[in-house]
Parts: structure tokens; sequence; C-alpha cells
């Protein structure tokens, strides 16, 4: 995508974002940090919805990419390439790049899909909004699940970005406790 390549141009962002916005029963939220490129959908479908009838518990499903991009078609569809399009207008828009997880619960007040354009226009709505600044990405992770209502365990069983951020260990907490010796 074109958009993509361009906004990785420009410098990352510098702090932690979160964004949420409630629309036809469903329930968005999004972080973004200050990483190169990265995206990550993550759609819940509860019990008594349209892709999840006689579920006992709402099921997940989503797709990631890296800064290199993918190769494959996302197995979500079309609100995956909604989605991604909606934070890359808004990254260019801001002249900047950053990781974005996205995630959504759709509950059963949401009787029919009406289609991707809904969480394109949803998620163009809830970026042009005042998000919440944080310093790390725990903080904003934390912020963003207090609009949710699954908990942080079955998303972290769902995305790579969570079980990604959450592990890791960058080089520069190493040279602070160094430097602080």
């Amino acid at each position: 995508m074109k958009l993509v390549d361009e906004i990785k141009q420009f410098p990352t962002s510098d702090e932690y974002l979160v964004y949420t916005f409630r629309n036809i029963g469903n329930i968005y939220t999004a972080v973004l940090f200050p990483e190169k490129w990265s995206f990550e959908w993550i759609e819940a479908w509860f019990p008594r919805t349209f892709w999840n009838p006689s579920g006992s518990k709402p099921e997940l499903m989503g797709d990631f990419e890296s800064y290199e991009g993918r190769t494959t078609y996302a197995s979500v569809g079309g609100c995956y390439y909604s989605a991604r399009l909606a934070l890359a207008e808004k990254l260019k828009r801001e002249r900047r790049q950053a990781s974005g997880l996205i995630l959504r619960e759709i509950h059963p007040d949401y009787i029919l899909p009406v289609g991707v354009w809904n969480v394109r226009e949803s998620l163009r709505t809830m970026l042009k909004t005042k998000p919440t600044r944080f310093d790390t990405f725990e903080k904003a992770l934390s912020q963003a699940l207090k609009t949710l209502t699954i908990p942080l365990k079955s998303w972290a069983e769902s995305s790579r970005i969570i079980r990604e951020v959450l592990s890791q260990r960058k080089l520069t907490e190493y040279l602070r406790v160094k430097s602080a010796c």
C-alpha cells in the first residue's frame, strides 16, 4: 500500500496514545505507540452475534503485519484493511509513523454486519478525537482495556503485539541501568 510506504518515511511518534469509540454495538479501542510501523487488528464476536450465533464465549480473530508488510491476504478480510487505512490516513496527516493495535468488541446489539465501511468510518471518527496519553505501553494498554469487557489474557492469546511488547526488553533499559551504576 502506497500510503503505508509513505508514512514509513516519517519519524516515529514519541508517545503512547489511546483512542476509544462506541458505535452501534461495537466498542473500538486503539493503542498507538512509538515504534516503526506495524499493525494489528483483532475483533471479538460475542455470543448471539452474526459470526458467533451459538457460542458460549467471545470468538477472537485478527491479523498482524510487521514493518515489512504482509505477503498474504488478511484472514479477517476487509475489516483489517479498513482499519489499516483509517490508521494510515491519520499518521499521514500527522506526518508520523507508529505501531498500532486496534481492538474491536462486537456485542449482541450489533444485529447485522453492515459492511467494512462502518469499521472504516467508525475508526476515522475515533482517530479524530482527543487521545489519552501515556509514557508506557503497559499504562496505555491498561487504559484501553478499561473500555473493553474482555480481559487482557484473552486479548494477549490472540495478539502478537501484546505478547511481544509485554515480554520484550529493549537495549535502552539496560543502558539506563548501567548508567545508574
